[in-house]
């Protein structure tokens, strides 16, 4: 069939196959696109400011393309050589007042407006006013994970942010305290807002207002490690009544179910407990996350792999099989303990 269509439209099969690769990896990468956070897909309004000045950019670059290809294809057309034996040299303008004043002038011009219209849009979202119903977070980085404080609310959570959702008649929009732990971080959701960096001994602010519900994923956007590329973080916007039960939820003590007593023993007497803490128990540690509603979250290792038994049980063992070049150490449990811990993880609701 392929070397029918072939003859019949003068098309060589090579160049068949490679129009085939061609469509095949556009659909590849438009279903990656799909299921990638863009700028282009702005829910809040520090997104949206950002997009409408990447619009904005955009077009005018476009513009100045535009323009100079247009003059270089129409000096390429009807200045080309039409006689190929007319060997003489063409008339030679040198200098021309008007051409460089406008080449200097329109530049100058560009800048400063995007310069102004950048300005605007910084000091806009810098400058906003903080009202009364707003949420406050504080994030702090770490080396490979997200913790998030709620402190009007007593929760501490990790890699997970939720965050009610905002409206323009209802604004409820979360402000983010950012701190670092170790070394620079990067905040960045981009369907939320701009890139933040989160720096050691020197806090920063940002605040998103999310418009739509649903779940939107970010990452660092600073290398910070070994493990950079997977210290990822998802933002959970729900509705008000969503919210309230999770905060209803996460506000409980860590669950106590004695059929899994031996489980907790494992985490009591191990070193678990120096890095971890859970709510009711001898674990008070802050160098990992907080583990009290640890099933409650979708993933462990900080988005590195869905939190399933099976996952955890394999992060547990040895972590560098998830995420190469964690600090979480290998325990060396046996394979029972790894039984009993696990078990008791996962009632941890």
């Amino acid at each position: 069939m392929i070397r029918d269509w072939t003859h019949k439209t003068g098309c060589s099969r090579s160049l068949f196959i490679l129009l085939l690769f061609l469509s095949a990896a556009g659909r590849a990468f438009a279903d990656v696109a799909q299921n990638t956070p863009s700028i282009f897909a702005p829910s809040s309004t520090p997104s949206n400011e950002i997009f409408h000045l990447s619009l904005f950019v955009l077009g005018i670059v476009g513009g100045i393309f535009v323009v100079v290809g247009g003059l270089l294809a129409y000096a390429v057309i009807r200045f080309r050589a039409r006689n190929q034996e007319d060997d003489t040299e063409p008339a030679q303008i040198y200098g021309s007042n008007q051409i460089e004043l406008a080449w200097t002038v329109v530049p100058v011009l560009i800048v400063v407006v995007l310069f102004l219209t950048t300005a605007r849009m910084i000091f806009a979202i810098q400058d906003a006013p903080k009202p009364q119903s707003a949420l406050d977070v504080t994030v702090v980085g770490h080396q490979f994970w997200w913790e998030f404080r709620y402190p009007k609310l007593g929760i501490v959570t990790a890699n997970e942010l939720h965050v009610p959702l905002s409206s323009t008649s209802d604004p409820k929009p979360t402000f983010l305290h950012l701190l670092s732990a170790d070394v620079d971080h990067s905040f960045w959701v981009p369907q939320l807002a701009g890139k933040t960096d989160l720096i050691p001994n020197h806090p920063n602010d940002m605040w998103i207002d999310p418009l739509h519900p649903g779940v939107y994923v970010g990452q660092c956007a600073q290398f910070c490690g070994i493990e950079h590329a997977k210290m990822l973080l998802r933002v959970y916007v729900d509705t008000p009544e969503q919210f309230a039960a999770w905060v209803k939820e996460q506000q409980q003590l860590g669950m106590q179910d004695p059929h899994v007593a031996a489980g907790r023993h494992v985490f009591e007497t191990e070193a678990c407990m120096n890095c971890h803490t859970i709510s009711g128990t001898d674990g008070r540690g802050t160098f990992g996350p907080d583990l009290t509603h640890l099933m409650s979250r979708d993933t462990i290792a900080a988005g590195a792999a869905p939190n399933t038994p099976q996952n955890l049980r394999v992060w547990v063992k040895n972590p560098d099989d998830l995420k190469q070049g964690s600090l979480m150490p290998a325990m060396q449990l046996s394979d029972q303990q790894l039984d009993d811990l696990v078990a008791y993880l996962s009632t941890l609701h």
